[in-house]
C-alpha cells in the first residue's frame, strides 16, 4: 500500500540483510518510522509493546522472528531446542491473536531433524518469506470478495457513497499488506465505487483515529473519525450501510474475537438491520475452538493505556494523565461477538455464513 505515494509493506527483509525491518506504528500518524529488528528478543519487544499490531502482522512478525532465531542459532548444539525456546518467547508476548502461534508453529514444522543446522535455518528463512507473502495474498483476495458486497449495496443506492463503519484498525497496517476489513474498501475505491468510512477512534490506544484514518488518508478514501459510542446513533439514523470489522481469533463455529467494543457495534447493527461482516484470512480461524466466549483468552493490558492519553502538542509527542491519581482502570483488549450477530465472514476463499457447516464448506480440509 502507499505511504506518500511510495509502496510499502508493514514488515520486510532486504536482500542479504541479517535484520528484519518494520513500520514502528507507535509513532503514527505523526512520524513514519522504520525500525530495524536484529534478533528474536527485539522482535518479542516489538510485538508485546505494539510496535507491530494486528493479527496477520503479528503472525508474520513471529515467523520472521523465528527466522532470525534460526539464522543466529546455526552453531547451537541442539538447534531444535534453541528454536522451540525462541518460539515460546514469541508466543508469550500476546495471548489473543491465534496468528502468533500459527506463525511460530509453521516455522517449526519446516525443521528436518536429519538435516544440518545451516540447511534448516535456510529453510526457515525461506518459509518466513512465503508466510508473509501468503498473508498479503489472502488479504488481496478478501478485498476482491468483499468489494462485491459494497458494489451490491451501491447498486441499490446509486446516488450516494456506501457508508462503511469499522472498528479498530484492520487495514494494511494490521497485516503484511492490503488488510482485512479495509481490503474491500480499498478495492471498491480503486474500482471507482464511491465509499465513505466512519472510523471509530478505538480507545484506549486510538488505533482508529491514528492508524485507520492515516491509512485512508494515504489512499485518498473519504472518511470521518467518530468517538467509539457514535456508531449506534449513526445506525439509528440510516447513516451506516454496512459494518466491516477484522478478527484476532475466530472459532470454527463463527464467534469472532476483535478489539474491545466490537460486540457493542454488532448489537447495534443487529437492532437496526445493518449487515455486520467480519473479514479475516483463514489463518485467524482457530479450528480447535467452538465457544468463543468460554474458550478465547482475552488479553488484559496495562491500565495506563486507559488512564493516560498520548498525542502531539506544540512541544512534540507527549502523554497526559486524564484520570485521578487514585483511580484504577480495567483494560480488556478484546471482546467476543457471537456468531448469531455476524451476517457473514469474508475470507480468502469467499464469503461464508458464520456457522460451522458453512465455514467448513469453504475449508473442507478442516472437517
Amino acid at each position: 500500500m502507499k505511504v506518500q505515494g511510495k509502496d510499502f509493506r508493514t514488515i520486510w527483509r532486504k536482500p542479504n540483510s541479517k535484520s528484519v525491518f518494520l513500520i514502528d506504528q507507535r509513532h503514527l500518524p505523526f512520524e513514519f518510522v522504520i525500525e530495524e529488528i536484529k534478533n528474536v528478543d527485539e522482535m518479542c519487544t516489538a510485538i508485546a509493546e505494539m510496535h507491530v499490531r494486528g493479527a496477520g502482522l503479528i503472525g508474520a512478525s513471529a515467523a520472521y522472528g523465528m527466522a532470525l532465531a534460526a539464522e543466529q542459532g546455526i552453531k547451537e548444539a541442539d538447534f531444535e531446542v534453541h528454536l522451540r525456546k525462541a518460539g515460546e518467547k514469541l508466543k508469550a508476548t500476546r495471548p489473543t491473536a491465534v496468528n502468533l502461534a500459527f506463525g511460530v508453529e509453521s516455522m517449526l514444522e519446516t525443521i528436518r531433524p536429519g538435516d544440518g543446522n545451516e540447511e534448516n535455518a535456510k529453510r526457515i528463512t525461506e518459509a518466513a518469506e512465503r508466510f508473509a507473502n501468503a498473508d498479503a495474498d489472502m488479504c488481496r483476495q478478501i478485498g476482491l470478495y468483499g468489494s462485491k458486497i459494497i458494489e451490491d449495496i451501491h447498486t441499490l443506492n446509486p446516488g450516494r457513497p456506501v457508508n462503511v463503519l469499522t472498528h479498530c484498525n484492520a487495514g494494511w497496517l494490521a497485516f503484511v499488506d492490503y488488510g482485512s476489513a479495509l481490503a474491500p474498501v480499498y478495492e471498491a475505491h480503486r474500482r471507482g465505487i464511491p465509499v465513505h468510512v466512519w472510523v471509530d477512534e478505538t480507545r484506549p490506544r486510538n488505533q482508529g483515529s491514528k492508524l485507520t484514518a492515516w491509512e485512508l488518508a494515504m489512499e485518498g478514501v473519504p472518511h470521518t473519525v467518530i468517538v467509539d459510542n457514535t456508531g449506534g446513533h449513526l445506525m439509528q439514523h440510516g447513516m451506516v450501510d454496512i459494518c466491516i470489522v477484522g478478527s484476532d481469533r475466530t472459532t470454527r463455529t463463527g464467534d469472532v474475537a476483535n478489539k474491545i467494543g466490537t460486540y457493542l457495534k454488532a448489537l447495534a447493527a443487529h437492532d437496526n438491520n445493518v449487515p455486520f461482516y467480519a473479514a479475516m484470512p483463514s489463518s485467524t480461524i482457530d479450528w480447535n475452538l467452538r465457544d468463543g466466549i468460554k474458550e478465547i483468552p482475552i488479553e488484559e493490558r496495562n491500565q495506563d493505556e486507559v488512564l493516560c492519553f498520548d498525542g502531539m502538542s506544540e512541544h512534540g509527542r507527549t502523554q497526559v494523565k486524564i484520570s485521578p491519581e487514585e483511580s484504577k482502570a480495567a483494560n480488556f483488549g478484546f471482546d467476543v461477538t457471537p456468531a448469531r450477530l455476524v451476517s457473514g465472514m469474508i475470507t480468502e476463499r469467499g464469503v461464508t455464513k458464520a456457522n460451522e457447516e458453512s465455514i467448513l464448506e469453504k475449508f473442507p480440509e478442516r472437517r
